[in-house]
């Protein structure tokens, strides 16, 4: 599952990177994107592209793993059987995401071990929305729902972009994406149409998580410093406001259609230009819980150490052999 991770950074420091690249290898790179070629890991590409990717591929396999964490606690109290066992499958396929993503983004240079450093001491992002709580049942349905639909709406868009491994990983787990959006759909039709008290939960999960989607695709597109060249470089297909609207586009009418309603009093389709008008997100909020200070930021990652520590004892054994290291059983 995966939006908009960026944060806000000067866009001298693109141009810093840009600057010192040959100018005829750049052409070359640049008419191969325009032709619609894929970039493979051997081919030459600038130092800002590989940057780019790095950030983008790494945030990503972040908000997979990240992402498994808020809906995973859901697995032993889902009600009944079905819905544990389906929430199951579904939070080990975002972790397996995760695993495709940090080998595509390993083709770049950066290893995974380092990946995952960064994320356990805060200097990466992931998606912003799951630093927010899962009070309810009806708070993982939203997620399983909205928040995979958000996702699919921007990663089918990337998997036509310009690097072959990033665009074959994506197309893998786009397909798998599409069974956690049925199996989200399926969820939130049960609260939303049966008992008075679940409809009351799976409206208030939306009032809750409504505010958190729209920061779901990140920035603005006035605010975004990335979006320009990502999207002459073909990374990104579409740009973070042409995400949101057309994740609007494809959802708010689902979400009527069920009798809940979307805590926005200004949300409309204006029918002259075919866009939906919405309450601005709070950027304010955004910046403040990207930056650390969010409701779960911080058990989130403790989570995640935890996890890390609890595990190096698989990854002492299973590099043992090449060391010359004696393997020695767990106890426990």
């Amino acid at each position: 599952m995966y939006g908009g991770g960026q944060v806000f950074e000067s866009s001298s420091v693109n141009n810093e990177l840009l600057k010192d690249e040959d100018p005829q290898k750049l052409a070359e790179f640049e008419a191969r994107i325009e032709r619609g070629e894929k970039i493979e890991p051997n081919d030459w590409m600038p130092k800002l592209y590989r940057k780019q990717l790095i950030r983008m591929i790494e945030q990503h396999g972040h908000s997979e793993i990240i992402g498994a964490l808020p809906e995973g606690t859901w697995i032993t109290r889902a009600p009944g059987f079905k819905r544990k066992l389906a929430l199951m499958a579904k939070v080990q396929d975002e972790v397996g995401h995760a695993q495709l993503l940090y080998g595509a983004a390993e083709t770049l240079g950066k290893s995974r071990e380092q990946m995952i450093e960064d994320l356990i001491t805060g200097k990466s992002k992931y998606s912003n929305i799951f630093n927010y709580p899962t009070f309810t049942w009806a708070d993982s349905c939203f997620i399983s729902w909205l928040v995979d639909a958000g996702a699919i709406v921007n990663q089918l868009a990337n998997a036509r972009g310009s690097y072959g491994p990033y665009c074959r990983a994506l197309d893998r787990i786009c397909a798998e994406e599409s069974f956690h959006l049925k199996y989200g759909h399926h969820c939130v039709i049960h609260l939303a149409t049966g008992t008075p008290k679940q409809r009351e939960m799976m409206q208030e999960a939306v009032d809750r998580w409504w505010p958190p989607m729209m920061h779901f695709f990140g920035p603005s597109d006035k605010m975004s410093t990335h979006t320009q060249i990502l999207t002459k470089w073909k990374v990104k297909m579409a740009t973070n406001d042409e995400c949101r609207q057309q994740f609007l586009d494809m959802y708010v009418p689902k979400i009527w259609e069920l009798g809940l309603t979307i805590p926005d009093e200004n949300l409309k389709k204006n029918t002259e230009t075919g866009e939906w008008e919405f309450t601005e997100p709070d950027w304010e909020e955004f910046k403040r819980v990207i930056n650390g200070d969010g409701p779960c930021n911080k058990e989130r990652l403790a989570v995640r150490r935890t996890a890390e520590e609890r595990g190096a004892w698989v990854r002492r054994a299973l590099t043992a052999k090449t060391k010359g290291e004696e393997y020695v059983a767990p106890l426990a």
